[in-house]
């Protein structure tokens, strides 16, 4: 009797419903037995220590990659102080034109506190210049003068802030001015500032300003000339090799706080660092670890064994599984011992198969950030079984039981037909 459609068919599942239960659970179980494979390959360098810091929060970032070196409280939520003033400047420099001429309103004439140009009401000035003062002297008035302008009003400046913040990703962020005044609604973290000031080093003008050390801006239609020097002291003094960049912030709340940036060797990085005792100390000891602990590391070789698959039918029963590529990352040397990879294939193959023949990937990651990942493939070719691999079992067979070659011949004649 047929069964229609819909039956139930007791309490067994579906033979395509027991595969896959089948394969995840391979799967995970592979996952699990190869996690710390890894870890015995790299051991944690002797010596291999990470950096102290004052900072209640800090960060290393590779410039180029995104890649994070070291992490002290990334993700807790801190005031930015004048570090806000990064986000403005990518703000003014995507959506303003630099040689717009602003005229200084009253709201922006009567910002005093802190760092200030000191704007008076009328006065005219190209954006350019209010960015120089933002970026270099840290003004307060310069970054609502440059909201009201680009916006059309401070807070239709503050929304665009915000959006930018959640498309970069920086959603820890949240931003209630423009300038980094204390304001229970405006914090981020150090990683979010990271990613942030990574994208705005991307920006070439940015890039110009803020590892300018001292520069002349001049009022529009005016005699006014304004000197400024940047406020960030390692930049200032040159007193670190490969300084480049980029901000200062302080204020009662946030504490002291830095993000400083330097270039060796082809190599950038962006020290953050927030609520500190010393912020330059701290920023010099995070860049020298970058330069001096990260290295280039294989973690992963082209044609390196990583598994053995069972292989149904085929001449042999298991194929190794290799890497289809290399997998190199940048890596602090006590980074080493906390890599782990995964490792993500089918449960079985049947035969024949193929030499490279994909069968899954490796993942290898640095707690929970991806570093990189490589194709898995067949290492070499396994024949499915045929009549010379029959013929020999046979006569290993008929050996064994001690009859003759004529016997295993006929024996195998009269299961030909059969194959």
């Amino acid at each position: 009797m047929k069964r229609k459609t819909g039956e139930k068919t007791g309490d067994r599942l579906p033979l395509k419903a027991l595969a896959v239960i089948r394969y995840s659970a391979y799967i995970l179980s592979l996952t699990l037995f190869l996690s710390g494979a890894l870890l015995l390959c790299f051991p944690a360098p002797a010596g291999a220590v990470p950096p102290s810091v004052t900072a209640d929060a800090a960060v290393l970032m590779d410039a180029r990659t995104g890649q994070i070196f070291y992490d002290k409280n990334g993700l807790q939520r801190r005031e930015p102080a004048s570090l806000t003033k990064i986000m403005t400047a990518i703000i003014a420099l995507e959506y303003g034109r630099l040689n717009d001429v602003v005229t200084v309103s009253r709201n922006a004439a009567a910002i005093g506190m802190g760092s200030v140009l000191d704007l008076r009401a009328g006065e005219k000035i190209t954006v350019e210049d209010l960015l120089k003062a933002a970026l270099i002297m840290s003004a307060n008035d310069s970054t609502v003068a440059i909201a009201e302008h680009v916006g059309g009003s401070e807070e239709a400046f503050i929304e665009m802030m915000n959006a930018k913040a959640l498309v970069l990703g920086a959603l820890h962020t949240h931003f209630a001015n423009t300038n980094g005044y204390h304001d229970p609604r405006h914090y981020t973290c150090a990683r979010d500032l990271a990613v942030i000031t990574r994208y705005a080093l991307q920006n070439p003008l940015f890039n110009q300003i803020v590892r300018t050390r001292e520069t002349t801006i001049s009022f529009y239609d005016s005699k006014r000339k304004e000197t400024i020097y940047n406020t960030n002291r390692l930049l200032r003094e040159g007193s670190y090799p490969g300084i480049d960049g980029v901000k200062t912030g302080s204020t009662p709340r946030a504490g002291n706080c830095l993000i400083a940036s330097a270039t060796r060797g082809g190599r950038r990085l962006i020290a953050v660092v927030l609520h500190s005792a010393n912020r330059y100390r701290d920023a010099v000891t995070l860049l020298d670890y970058g330069f001096s602990e990260v290295t280039r590391v294989t973690i992963g070789a082209e044609g390196e064994e990583v598994a053995r698959l069972p292989v149904a039918n085929g001449l042999t029963g298991r194929v190794p599984v290799i890497m289809a590529a290399p997998v190199e990352v940048d890596l602090a040397r006590d980074q080493l011992s906390q890599v782990r990879r995964e490792v993500r294939m089918v449960p079985s193959l049947a035969a024949p198969v193929k030499a490279g023949q994909k069968v899954g990937e490796v993942v290898f990651r640095l707690k929970d950030e991806e570093l990189g990942r490589a194709a898995l493939v067949t290492g070499q070719d396994i024949p499915k079984k045929g009549l010379f691999s029959l013929w020999r079992k046979t006569m290993a067979r008929v050996n064994a039981s001690g009859a003759g070659a004529g016997d295993a011949t006929c024996a195998l004649f009269f299961r030909l037909p059969s194959l």
